[in-house]
């Protein structure tokens, strides 16, 4: 993964995004100096907390943009492009907390049975991104954590998310991964 150099960087990068739109209404340049390890190509979500509360989560599952590239481009999707929120005004601008979550890559669970899922996930270390045909929903793995999900629960509420029924996970035709991630506010 990354070092905490590296992913503080990102956090103080994706607020400075935002703060530089918000202030001009264009896009921050990309600075010239900044962690080489960040040209890796990594998954990245960057999360806006108000008082606790979400206010803006977007990002990239699979590693398909330099990890500065993915933060500075999902930091202002978060922002201004998050279909479930309002865009984020100046006057919250002060409010908000940001996390930049950096993901290793998505991993299939192979399983003979559904209730295999229980040995393979842990709490607190794991991601889910769950697939049906079109349909695919992700959460990160600070979610399950936060609002004291089982594992079912999780896998539950990762269907709920992708918008199919929350006990899809059982079924053969459905694919459930696991990814871990680093995360940094």
């Amino acid at each position: 993964m990354i070092s905490d150099r590296a992913g503080y960087y990102l956090v103080d990068l994706a607020r400075e995004c935002v703060r530089y739109f918000l202030e001009t209404g264009k896009q921050k340049e990309k600075p010239d100096m900044y962690p080489l390890e960040l040209d890796e190509e990594l998954g990245v979500f960057v999360t806006l907390n108000k008082k606790s509360n979400l206010r803006g989560c977007i990002g990239y599952a699979e590693p398909i943009k330099p990890a500065i590239d993915a933060t500075m481009e999902v930091a202002l999707a978060a922002a201004f492009n998050d279909p479930r929120f309002p865009q984020v005004t100046e006057d919250e601008f002060e409010k908000l907390d940001f996390e930049v979550t950096v993901l290793t890559k998505p991993e299939i669970i192979e399983v003979a049975h559904y209730q295999q899922y229980f040995d393979e996930i842990e709490i607190g270390r794991d991601g889910l991104i769950i697939q049906k045909g079109y349909a695919k929903g992700l959460l990160l793995p600070q979610v399950a954590v936060e609002n004291a999900f089982t594992t079912e629960d999780f896998l539950d509420h990762t269907c709920m998310k992708a918008g199919i029924s929350a006990d899809s996970w059982m079924d053969e035709c459905c694919d459930v991964y696991k990814f871990q991630g680093q995360i940094f506010r």
